[in-house]
């Protein structure tokens, strides 16, 4: 086996950038996932059964086809319907966040049902409105009851986000196969991107477990 890593030397800052690209994308699809998919949890506990069959074809959809191939129907497959040519970020933030609302509503619906019914019983009983109730009471021990779940769709989509790179996105993983073709190695710049792919996640599994812990000490 013969390892030149001087040869990556010259690179390192551009691959480095790829850091702050990559977060970026998960950061604005978690978002997304999230807004999009607490309103989606709502809808499937609701007693509206048409919103709700709605909320789980939604939800089986996305979850039941390739992350990829969601991505390339946006990208590719979208543009030629509209000719509106999307932009590597916007395609892949719409990818990711539509894919991760579908296991964000699964989460939040769960830590809703996972709260005592008696208190929302309890606050109708006292004559607060439904969405106050949800929104103040009830939304907010699910939280706490889910994060630990969130941070680990947080860790999921940092490491599938290095899918982007089929669309060219100026990720960590592209940012390597750049290098490698300019270098005619390709071993080299993706062990160094691999092992800060690592570090990240590690990065945000011991912050996940922080949060855990802190999270039991409350209760």
């Amino acid at each position: 086996m013969n390892l030149d890593f001087s040869q990556i030397v010259p690179y390192i800052p551009f691959m480095l950038k790829g850091i702050w690209v990559t977060l970026q994308l998960v950061f604005v699809a978690l978002i997304l996932g999230f807004v999009l998919g607490t309103l989606i949890a709502i809808v499937k506990i609701m007693n509206n059964k048409v919103l709700r069959f709605l909320a789980d074809a939604y939800t089986s959809v996305f979850r039941g086809t390739p992350l990829i191939l969601q991505l390339m129907i946006i990208y590719f497959a979208v543009p030629q319907l509209t000719g509106y040519d999307i932009p590597t970020f916007l395609a892949g933030v719409l990818a990711f966040g539509l894919n991760s609302a579908a296991y964000i509503s699964e989460i939040i619906r769960a830590g809703i049902q996972a709260v005592d019914k008696g208190q929302m019983e309890a606050a109708m009983a006292l004559g607060i409105p439904y969405k106050p109730a949800m929104k103040d009471l009830i939304l907010p021990q699910a939280m706490k009851n889910i994060l630990p779940a969130l941070m680990n769709e947080f860790i999921t989509l940092t490491k599938e986000s290095a899918i982007v790179s089929t669309i060219s996105y100026m990720d960590l993983m592209r940012r390597a196969q750049v290098v490698g073709s300019d270098i005619y190695r390709n071993f080299e710049p993706l062990l160094f991107v691999g092992l800060i792919y690592y570090l990240l996640v590690m990065g945000l599994t011991v912050i996940g477990r922080k949060i855990e812990k802190r999270l039991r000490q409350g209760d």
